[in-house]
């Protein structure tokens, strides 16, 4: 036990020195075993059970983990509510269109009822995200657990943490990098906009009041019927689909659609404009093998991001809100 105290230690020598985020020492496989031995079966097993109900959790989990990791650490700091002097991440226009949190909940209670206080709601997210991501027909992910709640909430560092839509590439392949995720990987976690759906309201300037001309012009047509108008209502459900063939597996059918100039974003059709992440375009569009194989590594890594542990961090009864001493 000694020594691998001193190799934990001197593994976070390491990592300071070189500038890396750090913490994930105490995160482990099978963190809970002796402490909740059926929590990630209980995780599974409701995650299996909801998306039976309401697919489109499945990639709620995904989108959920990048939301919160991007934005300081794996925390579960975007699921708390403005209470208390909090101000929910939820109301950044960054998180316009999340849904699903209340499914959180639902998971949380699971494991309430099995072990009190003992699973965090940050390592639901990330094992819901791990589930879900099976759900979609994509990799399963041996995600390590051990991350704790954070008690704030990071909205004032939401904008310069999660990148836009609109964003250049150079700039979100910056902030993916700052999360110690390569231009492959970014390549690859974009590949998530193979599933679900997008507001018009992040659609529209691709379409008003010109139509990109890099956009190919039936899929142009498409977008216009879905997005009638310049200045859609973000309170109004319009929405598109990226993936039509495949709109809910996760699968390479993104690649190959930008490969036929049909990106949905801006940053998505920037994948294969860009001389850097093009290549990586072209062979995820060819072996959705390696893009599985991509997308893994990089979702291991953003679930890792900065991670709560030990002291630091509380396991919140419920994902809402902090504890109350």
């Amino acid at each position: 036990m000694a020594t691998q105290k001193l190799l934990c230690n001197l593994s976070l020598i390491f990592l300071l020195f070189f500038h890396f985020h750090y913490g994930t020492c105490e995160l482990q496989l099978n963190y809970y075993s002796q402490t909740c031995p059926n929590a990630e079966e209980i995780v599974k097993e409701q995650v299996i059970s909801l998306y039976h109900k309401h697919g489109n959790t499945a990639v709620s989990w995904l989108r959920t983990l990048f939301h919160d990791c991007m934005v300081q650490s794996c925390d579960a700091s975007l699921l708390l509510e403005s209470i208390n002097g909090i101000q929910s991440e939820k109301i950044s226009t960054r998180n316009m269109g999340m849904r699903n949190f209340k499914y959180i909940n639902t998971i949380k209670d699971a494991l309430e009822s099995s072990c009190p206080m003992t699973v965090s709601c940050a390592d639901i997210l990330a094992l819901s995200a791990r589930d879900g991501a099976v759900m979609l027909g994509g990799p399963r992910v041996e995600m390590k657990t051990g991350r704790k709640d954070s008690k704030v909430s990071h909205l004032a560092e939401i904008d310069a943490s999660l990148p836009n839509h609109n964003d250049s590439m150079m700039y979100v392949l910056a902030r993916f990098q700052s999360v110690g995720i390569d231009v492959e990987g970014t390549v690859a976690l974009l590949g998530a906009h193979s599933v679900g759906r997008v507001h018009c309201l992040n659609i529209v300037d691709r379409l008003y009041p010109t139509v990109d001309p890099t956009m190919d012009p039936n899929y142009a047509k498409y977008l216009m019927g879905r997005c009638p108008h310049p200045n859609p209502d973000p309170t109004v459900v319009e929405y598109a689909r990226s993936d039509r063939e495949s709109p809910m597996i996760l699968d390479n059918m993104y690649y190959k659609n930008l490969m036929k100039n049909k990106g949905l974003l801006t940053v998505d059709q920037e994948l294969l404009s860009n001389p850097i992440t093009s290549p990586y375009v072209e062979k995820m569009a060819a072996d959705n093998a390696y893009f599985h194989e991509q997308f893994s590594k990089a979702l291991l890594i953003l679930s890792e991001n900065n991670p709560i542990t030990g002291d630091d961090g509380e396991v919140r009864t419920d994902c809402r809100f902090v504890n109350r001493d």
